[in-house]
């Protein structure tokens, strides 16, 4: 029977009840906004305050000079580049790498090349028709690059839209695979090491494309078996600026095929490269030999890489005079029982310049091939120490947490790179590879140290075979090395380096050893000074042939005549050039630490 005064105090029962829930929620409420918001909000406060605090006390090099105001001189500090680093650049890089990775993983097929090279054919045409008033360039944005220069050249060219980026066919009966220039080393390792194969030489950042390591240059730890990574290459698909495609090799047009590797697009545009590839196996064992002087390094790394037999690897990483390592390292399937394998290609890893540094004994590790050949894109090297200190980036916590999206992508950095930054770099800062015969490496190693001053420096063997092309053995030696200088020289952190004495005088040591001069770094050099440093004779026949000589500016043009002029015509006539007994024979001794998250041991 139905009792409305019975269903009044049930609901009156369950209202209050709710009221007092709700009162007590309410004060609750009240409580955490009054007290654990507020202490949360200034634990965050406290914590945020003191990572910054941590991030200014690393110590950071000023730009000197009156050529900015004081308020643009204040983001020459590196360190105020890491918030925005964190806070921005990795999480776009990250979205840059998906989306890339996808493209290769799901649209890659071989792509319509034969549409493609039409639309930059058409190009190439209608600057013919229109008179071929500018020279011709790539549209490609000069932030793209991995060279940490800036150039300015396109802005006064016909800028042609090249957008090529697929691999188009592996043949497994010539062992070749063929590509288009924009793909990189990390998109064709994933493609080709998931078939079994792999390239001779295949560089370690994952950035590197393989048009620029064509039209410049590129080598790798196994340069000294298989040479630079032209050496590689058995044909190019080039289009010439008369509108003409060819496809050159050693037996077709062998003077093109020479003349393509080092010219920096000065014959035509690079449409497709046919390389060799080798089949890969799953590690690679690598042994790792700690040298406690300069004299037993040199050595053991001569010896190595002039071996009759040598390891497919060889590497040496210099972290002071008297201590370094020299790594080798061979293919494996098998891991040995009881065997180190090291997973570097996990986020959490360390980076490897510092992992290779804790070997202060002979050590063999097992490490997965892809994680191999791009065991310094974590770190950049160690160029990412300068915007992300290894203190706080190479932290075990900090990798737990943030190292899935290391490294951040060196395009983003350049493209959002203010002008006192780029001066920074220019000023304070080295990028720098020579490559030298590797018999002059001690009185290199001489030279990097008295007017560079700075660690770890990057040793690579390489071969230079005696091929036409813009450079060449000497009569005497045909394995050279790479030394690689990158980061902050000694005297920058005391306040008096001069970016273009030291540079002039390094160059000037490299040509009177007969070496070369990567060209994506700074360069000083004279064009008669780089007439006399690369042969001429191949590429200048090219040009000739070809109407390159008036559709394309040469590679001294595109790579060195703006910092050539802007350092020099400012001065009243030719500048002074260190003379080689001063560059080869005077040396110094480091006595300061370095802020490198390297330091010496003590």
């Amino acid at each position: 029977m139905f009792c409305p005064v019975s269903t009044l105090a049930y609901w009156a029962v369950r209202f209050t009840t709710l009221a007092v829930f709700a009162q007590i929620l309410s004060i609750w409420a009240l409580f955490v906004l009054c007290t654990v918001f507020p202490a949360t909000l200034w634990v965050g406060i406290l914590v945020g305050a003191c990572i910054i605090i941590g991030v200014l006390r690393f110590p950071s090099v000023p730009l000197k000079g009156n050529e900015l105001p004081w308020h643009q001189k204040i983001l020459t500090n590196v360190n105020f580049r890491t918030p925005f680093v964190i806070a921005f650049v990795l999480p776009a890089s990250i979205v840059f790498d998906v989306f890339f990775y996808l493209r290769t993983k799901f649209i890659q097929v071989g792509g319509d090349h034969a549409s493609k090279i039409k639309k930059i054919q058409d190009q190439v045409l209608e600057w013919k028709s229109s008179g071929s008033k500018k020279r011709m360039c790539t549209a490609r944005g000069g932030w793209l690059s991995i060279s940490p220069k800036r150039s300015t050249y396109k802005s006064e060219s016909f800028r042609v839209s090249v957008e090529l980026y697929d691999v188009l066919e592996i043949d497994e009966t010539n062992m070749t695979v063929r590509v288009e220039p924009g793909v990189n080393m990390g998109m064709l390792s994933r493609h080709l090491l998931a078939r079994g194969f792999t390239i001779p030489v295949l560089p370690e950042m994952d950035d590197l494309s393989v048009g620029g390591l064509i039209n410049g240059c590129g080598v790798e730890v196994a340069s000294h078996k298989y040479g630079m990574f032209q050496s590689i290459c058995t044909a190019f698909e080039i289009l010439l600026a008369d509108g003409t495609i060819k496809t050159v090799s050693k037996d077709v047009d062998a003077d093109t095929f020479y003349a393509v590797p080092w010219s920096h697009g000065s014959i035509g545009f690079l449409l497709s490269a046919t390389i060799r590839i080798i089949r890969a196996k799953k590690y690679v064992k690598l042994d790792y030999q700690p040298c406690t002087s300069e004299s037993d390094f040199i050595q053991i790394f001569e010896k190595t890489c002039r071996a009759e037999d040598p390891p497919e690897f060889v590497e040496g990483l210099i972290y002071a005079e008297h201590e370094s390592v020299v790594m080798t390292g061979t293919f494996s399937d098998e891991v040995p029982a009881g065997a180190t394998v090291n997973a570097m290609q996990r986020w959490h890893k360390p980076w490897f310049a510092w992992h290779a540094r804790t070997m202060t004994q002979h050590t063999t590790e097992y490490i997965p091939a892809r994680a191999y050949y791009h065991r310094h894109t974590k770190g950049i090297f160690w160029e990412l120490q300068d915007m992300l200190p290894a203190a706080i980036g190479n932290n075990a916590v900090f990798r737990w947490i943030f190292g899935w999206m290391i490294p951040p992508k060196i395009a983003f950095l350049k493209l959002i790179q203010p002008e006192a930054m780029r001066l920074w770099y220019e000023k304070q800062h080295v990028i720098q590879d020579m490559l030298v015969p590797v018999s002059t490496l001690g009185r290199s190693l001489k030279v990097f140290r008295e007017h560079y001053d700075l660690y770890p420096l990057w040793v690579c063997p390489m071969k230079v075979f005696d091929v036409p092309g813009f450079i060449s053995p000497t009569p005497d030696d045909d394995m050279f090395v790479d030394i690689g200088a990158y980061g902050i020289p000694k005297a920058a952190w005391e306040g008096n380096f001069d970016a273009v004495t030291a540079g002039v005088a390094v160059e000037t040591f490299v040509r009177s050893v007969k070496g070369f001069q990567m060209l994506y770094a700074d360069c000083y050099l004279s064009e008669q000074e780089f007439r006399d440093m690369f042969d001429h004779t191949v590429l200048d026949k090219v040009r000739a042939k070809t109407g390159a000589d008036v559709a394309f500016p040469t590679p001294w043009e595109k790579m060195c005549k703006k910092k050539y002029e802007s350092v020099f015509k400012r001065q009243q006539g030719e500048p002074h050039r260190v003379s080689n007994a001063h560059a080869t024979d005077t040396s110094t001794t480091a006595t300061t630490p370095r802020r490198t998250g390297l330091r010496p041991r003590k």
